[in-house]
């Protein structure tokens, strides 16, 4: 025996009986949501060149790299979202505005963010193309919101920011490049001694240092809105909260404002995403649940100008805080054993089959040892029956 036979890599795990169940069980209900609000499920493929994922749009250092027959360096996924972005602009040429897709399937990334530790975890999303408005933004913030919910986790909020408004303090800053890159971080991490060095060696003016250094702490309710002084921000700042305000009154008609938080601090991926950007978080994990935002630059990375907004689920960490907070479903007893006579094995496969036309499930005995075998048997898959055909076609039944 090889020394790694038995081994899974590291990042990886085999998902056993009960817990593939809870997965499958929960990847149907965000399905059917998606379904429900008119969104139609594509799939790209787990491999994919690594162009795709370049223009620093994934680090590099992150991805599982490899090379085909022909030398062409190639990709596990990290995400599918770009790859959705790709096919948008190329084969979705067709389609009537907005285009509504969805996708659950495998990422695989060395990024611990993405899955909690593990480096093959499973994205569920949804991504809204062509069209760029508060209407769509809602929406997919709405579908999110509604995703969660399918799952059966009740506690969550759903932080929104937007990036323009840290882009507009920014150009009102006279910082150069190097600089915003160096606040964005220090934000990011709420490190405000080290925002505040920034902000003093490059002498950036009072009123905008003021806000920039309140940023981490900008966020909750919608009021914080109006804690705001917009003469000091700049007009694309400005605007950015009035689209912010938009999105909000879009979701408390739609019910769903008591979801919903704002977080001005949240600035990250600024070369990725355009404008709103959201995460979703829940007791029991460390991590965002799901994170999303507006990406209007992205599909004309492969070629066709689109605005697009979308957000992506991270299904293990749902199922690990589904968990942790006790809201796994019990698996379902259910299921025959038939058992039967020797003469009788015709009428037991007959009998079978009609049980699994009706959709119950139902297994013939292929043990032959006994009733206390079978009930033993059966007990352990969760069967709720034993049905016995006799010799005469009568039968006998045991519930379990």
């Amino acid at each position: 025996m090889k020394k790694w036979s038995i081994y899974t890599p590291e990042g990886v795990q085999d998902i056993l009986f009960e817990s593939c169940w809870q997965k499958r069980l929960l990847e149907e209900r965000i399905r059917e949501t998606f379904r429900l609000n008119g969104y139609r499920e594509i799939e790209t493929p787990t491999i994919e060149f690594c162009d795709v994922f370049e223009n620093g749009l994934i680090k590099q250092e992150s991805m599982y790299k490899f090379c085909d027959s022909k030398g062409r360096l190639l990709a596990l996924r990290p995400d599918i979202t770009i790859p959705v972005a790709r096919i948008a602009a190329t084969k979705l040429k067709d389609e009537v505005f907005p285009i509504k897709c969805c996708y659950i399937g495998n990422t695989f990334s060395f990024d611990e963010l993405g899955g909690g530790r593990q480096n093959e975890f499973t994205q569920a999303g949804c991504e809204l193309l062509g069209v760029n408005s508060p209407d769509a933004d809602a929406e997919i913030i709405a579908m999110a919101i509604e995703s969660l919910k399918a799952t059966g986790i009740e506690d969550f909020k759903i932080d929104i920011g937007q990036v323009g408004f840290f882009k507009g303090l920014m150009e009102e800053s006279g910082l150069d490049e190097n600089a915003i890159e160096e606040v964005r971080e220090f934000i990011d991490q709420k490190n405000l001694v080290g925002i505040e060095q920034v902000m003093d060696r490059y002498r950036v003016k009072s009123s905008i240092k003021k806000i920039i250094l309140d940023l981490p702490r900008l966020f909750g309710s919608r009021e914080i809105l109006q804690r705001i002084n917009y003469d000091d921000i700049g007009k694309r700042a400005a605007s950015v909260l009035q689209n912010i305000k938009e999105v909000l009154e879009i979701l408390e008609d739609r019910n769903l404002s008591e979801y919903v938080s704002i977080d001005l601090g949240m600035v990250q991926s600024l070369n990725y995403y355009t404008g709103i950007v959201f995460r979703g978080h829940t007791h029991g994990v460390g991590f965002p649940v799901l994170s999303g935002g507006r990406y209007d630059r992205l599909v004309a990375l492969f070629g066709r100008d689109l605005e697009a907004t979308g957000f992506s689920l991270g299904v293990n960490m749902v199922l690990m805080a589904l968990e942790r907070q006790k809201r796994l479903v019990p698996e379902k007893r259910e299921g025959v054993l038939v058992t039967y006579d020797d003469s009788a094995r015709k009428l037991a496969g007959e009998y079978c089959r009609e049980l699994k036309a009706q959709g119950i499930p139902a297994e013939l005995d292929i043990i032959r040892k006994g009733t206390d075998k079978c009930v033993e048997y059966a007990r352990s898959k969760g069967l709720c029956r034993i049905v016995h055909i006799n010799a005469d076609g009568t039968k006998k039944e045991i519930t379990l």
